[in-house]
């Protein structure tokens, strides 16, 4: 029969088992992260895992993830995991208390799970395993030693104010504190560290002189701003451009041992870059919009910037590569970041005459780290899950037929052009005006192809034509606004716009799968 008053005492003893899994947890993490800061920031235990999360995450999840956290998505995942670690570090710390062993054996077989999550992840070096390891290593011998603390010695119980059923509690706090304080120690030299890896890479963006343009951007038209409050600028500032990618740390890369390898299949004369050749080469600079595929309708994952690169086609012509409408044997260009992402891009678009490039600048400045400093690809006309490549390292030619990149493989499109949409950024949503005349104003876009018109409805009313900002190019936003004369009440505000081609904006709603979203943008709000 089971000793009930010794399933008691373990039971209401518990907290130090909790206390103990918790502490354990804390060091395996921090002397993970000292490790990681001495091999490589990308190879901590928390980001390889997330980083094996957002791979095998369902495309719809991903899109509800981005929907529903927008740019915190990543900060969101990382806590998630740290937060399922915390309770499962309890849960085996409560069972150490019984099976010594087996908890800490629970602590190393987590090791072994980072260990796994490191090996597959696409740009793995063959030191990436050490943080996992070291971390459960730690984290193993914490558990063990705190347990042995919190446990009584064999046939002891010696009540008192220091000890309570044979085990002493003074002795365990301490031990506890003492060891968290040395991972707390490990964990913020980690984070030192690892910072200080990437001061080359910093220190390579700051001292980094841009060339002019060999073809400056054609001058933006008088009036392609409107002065109407809370519409969207039209050059979106650095700081307050979009983020989408699955990079839990942003790669740093030093932009003096940074290259580019051009290979693949149609490759005559493959050829590795470096960026002062490309800088030294004729630079173009545009403005162009870019688009994230998982932007919903009337989403805010959009911006308009002015880029400075290296035009694309003529790179490509330089290694003899021809698209497939002049013979050219390969109809698909894979890009890969130094992270292992891949983006596919249909070698006809990049090589059609619109300003493909590899772009170094942003808006005057070199590329920001969380937009793909030093170099970054991107294609007019396409969203950026098919052309916009960050952090990029080579460019392969090869066929759709052959290779499947990374979004293609969780079941997204393999061709993506932009779709024609429109937003209304002002009123906002559920807002409340004053009756009387209201402006109605937001932003439509259809890259390649530009917006000429642009059309409100209010409630279940006529379509009415708003007034068009100036267009800067076919590769741009176009702001546009509409007088309300707004009656009380509530009612539903609702844009759709035409393309150069004279498409209209369709109404069916489709999702963010597999092509981009499709629908019209409606508000509603209430007329005092």
């Amino acid at each position: 029969m089971p000793d009930v008053s010794s399933f008691r005492t373990l039971s209401s003893r518990a907290w130090p088992g909790a206390t103990a899994g918790l502490v354990a947890g804390f060091s395996a993490l921090a002397m993970a992260e000292l490790t990681a800061g001495l091999v490589r920031p990308e190879a901590g235990p928390v980001t390889v895992v997330g980083g094996v999360v957002i791979d095998r995450t369902p495309a719809p999840v991903k899109d509800f993830a981005i929907r529903t956290f927008g740019e915190s998505d990543k900060t969101v995942l990382q806590l998630g995991i740290l937060a399922v670690l915390a309770l499962i570090a309890m849960g085996l710390g409560v069972a150490a208390l019984r099976h010594r062993t087996g908890g800490a054996a629970g602590i190393l077989v987590f090791g072994l799970v980072g260990v796994g999550a490191a090996v597959s992840r696409p740009d793995a070096g063959p030191l990436d395993v050490l943080p996992s390891v070291a971390g459960a290593l730690a984290g193993a011998a914490a558990l063990w030693m705190l347990a042995g603390r919190a446990v009584p010695a064999r046939g002891v119980v010696s009540p008192g104010n220091d000890g309570e059923q044979g085990w002493n509690r003074r002795a365990f706090l301490t031990s506890a504190a003492v060891t968290a304080g040395a991972a707390a120690c490990a964990g913020v030299l980690g984070r030192f560290l690892a910072g200080q890896r990437g001061q080359g890479a910093v220190a390579s963006r700051d001292g980094l002189a841009l060339p002019a343009p060999a073809s400056p951007a054609p001058s933006v038209p008088a009036g392609v701003q409107l002065k109407v409050p809370g519409i969207s600028p039209f050059v979106t500032p650095n700081r307050e451009f979009y983020r989408v990618d699955t990079a839990l740390v942003v790669p740093k890369v030093d932009a003096r041992t940074w290259r580019l390898r051009i290979h693949g299949e149609g490759v005559a004369r493959a050829r590795t870059y470096t960026l002062d050749e490309l800088l030294a080469r004729p630079l173009i600079e545009r403005d162009i919009t870019l688009t994230c595929v998982s932007n919903e309708v009337g989403g805010p994952y959009l911006g308009n910037a002015r880029w400075l690169g290296v035009p694309l086609a003529g790179l490509l012509e330089e290694c003899g590569v021809r698209p497939p409408s002049k013979g050219g044997g390969a109809d698909q260009l894979v890009a890969r970041s130094v992270d292992g992402m891949t983006l596919g891009s249909p070698v006809e678009d990049v090589m059609d005459g619109r300003d493909a490039m590899l772009a170094v600048g942003m808006n005057g400045e070199p590329l920001p780290f969380d937009h793909g400093f030093p170099v970054r690809m991107l294609v007019p006309g396409l969203y950026g899950y098919v052309s916009a490549c960050k952090w990029i390292e080579s460019i392969e030619l090869t066929t759709f037929a052959a290779y499947d990149p990374y979004w293609v493989k969780r079941k997204w499109a393999r061709r993506a052009p932009v779709k024609t949409q429109s937003r209304i950024d002002t009123p906002k949503p559920f807002a409340r005006v004053a009756a009387g005349p209201v402006t109605v104003a937001g932003v439509a876009w259809a890259q390649r192809r530009g917006i000429t018109r642009v059309e409100v409805r209010v409630d279940e009313g006529p379509w009415r034509d708003a007034d068009l900002a100036a267009q800067d190019t076919v590769d741009t936003w176009r702001q546009w606004s509409y007088r309300w004369n707004a009656a009380p009440g509530s009612h539903t505000l609702t844009v759709r716009a035409t393309d150069g081609t004279g498409q209209v904006q369709t109404e069916r709603r489709t999702r963010t799968v597999p092509d981009g979203p499709s629908g019209r943008h409606s508000v509603f709000v209430t007329v005092t």
